[in-house]
């Protein structure tokens, strides 16, 4: 079971020109108070074949995190275009948000950004030098979502139901010696 769960990640700017920052607030559900930080990233993907074009547009610290619904807003730097091939530059590439606690990623949310230029002219016949003042950026609104089994080093408080019958109790993820993910190939998050 998760300690945390992230309910919105909403992009307070989308669409915007490729050089503006990323802006947008994430909230989640926090089931236990948390001591340490929780730390998100924001990573720029050009080049899905080439990881060492991955460039980590910034990171936010949040923490110690209360129980309850929890909200921040996060400011990321655009991607260097000094760093993206050319040939990735227009067209479809992802942004990724990670979540950790204690260095162990327990979350990670994807999206398809599209990048083109700001006018039809340009979208048909794109100059020859990519022109980066020109280029927009649009981000899917359909993230794929990923959550892996962490050890939490907290216990989330025991819930039952007046008149239920007590049971044996199941195994959580601080119980577990392998790590494991879970995929949900589209899970519905709003924007």
């Amino acid at each position: 079971m998760s300690i945390v769960t992230i309910r919105n990640v909403e992009f307070i700017n989308n669409p915007a020109k490729f050089s503006d920052v990323y802006r947008f607030r994430v909230t989640f559900d926090c089931i236990a108070p948390l001591p340490d930080d929780l730390e998100w990233k924001l990573i720029y993907v050009s080049s899905p074949g080439n990881e060492e074009l991955d460039q980590e547009l910034d990171e936010a610290v949040v923490g110690p995190v209360p129980t309850g619904v929890n909200s921040f807003e996060f400011e990321g730097q655009p991607p260097d275009p000094s760093k993206i091939p050319a040939e990735d530059v227009l067209g479809v590439a992802a942004l990724i948000l990670t979540g950790t606690y204690k260095d162990q990623e327990f979350v990670r949310v994807g999206y398809y950004q599209n990048t083109e230029y700001d006018n039809e002219e340009m979208i048909a016949t794109p100059p020859q030098n990519i022109m980066f003042n020109r280029l927009v950026r649009n981000i899917s609104t359909k993230p794929r979502v990923t959550r892996f089994q962490i050890k939490w080093d907290v216990t989330p408080p025991e819930q039952q139901t007046a008149g239920a019958a007590t049971s044996a109790s199941v195994p959580s993820a601080n119980d577990l010696e392998d790590e494991s993910a879970d995929t949900d190939s589209a899970m519905p998050l709003a924007s």
